[in-house]
């Protein structure tokens, strides 16, 4: 069965992008063709959320795997497979491209075609630009961030400051013995 999954932007009005995947495929796959499609490195974290009717999210699939707590199922990009987790036209995926902002396209399953297959992921329609990566405002400000708090650490920072070579008492070493069987195992 292939899928043709719309993706839009709250960003750019006139963006849109059609999917078409075969379902077998693993979202890994999808979020390559997501990436490739926008012209996206492929170096950022992201993930899916499968979401409701209301766009709240209720299960994501992660590009690696972040948590191995038993309590919540964990799935991956890699080793989960589409249909899987997507069953029904219309259903409602978040793709989170950039997490610090907390940006994403906003994607649904307009048709599912029975009988056929995809070897790839295609991009078979394409509107408009697709919003910038990362927000230039945000790498700014991340790297503020990062200057300010790594200017809080200097050569003292390890508590070397005032340390004295001479307060070692090397006498109470020297009444130390080891047999020469001594072994860490």
């Amino acid at each position: 069965m292939v899928y043709k999954f719309i993706l839009i932007s709250d960003e750019e009005d006139e963006f849109m992008r059609e999917i078409s995947i075969d379902s077998e495929a693993s979202f890994l796959d999808l979020h390559n063709a997501i990436l490739d499609a926008v012209n996206y490195d492929k170096d950022a974290m992201t993930s899916f959320f499968i979401c409701n009717e209301d766009w709240e999210k209720e299960q994501e699939v992660t590009l690696v795997e972040m948590d191995t707590s038993a309590d919540t199922d964990n799935y991956v990009m890699e080793d989960t497979r589409l249909e899987d987790l997507i069953t029904e036209e219309r259903q409602k995926v978040l793709y989170v491209f950039d997490y610090i902002s907390d940006r994403a396209f906003f994607m649904e399953l307009k048709e599912s075609v029975p009988g056929q297959s995809l070897d790839a992921a295609v991009c078979s329609a394409s509107l408009g630009m697709a919003p910038e990566q990362y927000k230039l405002e945000d790498i700014e400000s991340l790297t503020t961030t990062v200057k300010k708090d790594t200017e809080l650490f200097d050569e003292n920072f390890y508590g070397d400051e005032g340390f004295d070579m001479d307060e070692l008492d090397n006498e109470s070493f020297s009444d130390m013995s080891f047999d020469d069987d001594f072994s860490l195992s």
